[in-house]
């Protein structure tokens, strides 16, 4: 749950702020009476089925940034510290790079990187 929470909440709360547009459009006088059983049912729906296909999609992402490091292999993650030179890292077990808890650690890096954020080479 705190993985889902920490991949998808951004998006939660986004999903939340639609679902108050829809509550506040669809009980505005010009709509038909059913418009806030109906809009709400669609939206909450299209919500999850996005949200949850996300969530399956970066976790499979994960697993896979995860596997590929365990047998050597190199992963790329994005750097969002530096954006003029090198707007990407080189992973790699060779480099002393370890992976704690779904972060990969280096001695000879300042930042960690999130497997959610890396792919494979």
């Amino acid at each position: 749950m705190k993985t889902f929470l920490e991949l998808e909440g951004a998006y939660l709360v986004l999903g939340f702020i639609i679902i108050l547009i829809t509550i506040f459009v669809s009980t505005r006088p010009f709509m038909s009476k059913g418009a806030i059983k109906k809009g709400l049912f669609w939206v909450i729906l299209v919500l999850a089925i996005m949200i949850g296909l996300h969530f399956k999609i970066t976790t499979d992402r994960m697993s896979e940034v995860t596997t590929a490091f365990n047998e050597g292999r190199t992963v790329i993650c994005e750097s969002r510290a530096i954006r003029k030179v090198a707007q990407s890292v080189d992973i790699h077990r060779d480099r002393e790079w370890i992976l704690k808890a779904d972060i990969f650690v280096s001695p000879h890096y300042s930042r960690g990187f999130f497997t959610a954020r890396c792919i494979v080479k």
